[in-house]
């Protein structure tokens, strides 16, 4: 199947790789440790984000005031992007091996 075209996402990856090289960037594999260590910053990124959304629904249920009520949406919203970014930078580490430290 060497013969068959390329997609251009194909394309776009191997170029990407090219310029990684030519960068010094160097491609390892995963370990079975920081794919482990991976799954569970996602999986606790994820618990997070489900119980802020619990509350956050709670608390709008209490709140008629439509200024309280966007305040409370501002501050999930800057909650869930927090978590997120937590959850992110943690992966980063994970990969460039630098521990697993949530």
């Amino acid at each position: 199947m060497s013969n068959a075209p390329k997609s251009s996402f194909e394309l776009a990856m191997e170029r990407l790789r090219a310029a990684d090289r030519e960068s010094g960037v160097e491609e390892k594999p995963l370990t079975d440790g920081q794919k482990a260590a991976i799954a569970e910053a996602r999986s606790v990124a994820s618990s997070r984000l489900a119980e802020r959304e619990i509350l956050f629904r709670d608390a709008l249920k209490k709140v008629y005031d439509p200024v309280e009520r966007e305040k409370a949406e501002e501050e999930y919203r800057v909650d869930r992007t927090r978590i997120e970014a937590d959850r992110d930078r943690s992966i980063e580490r994970i990969r460039r091996g630098e521990g697993e430290r949530s």
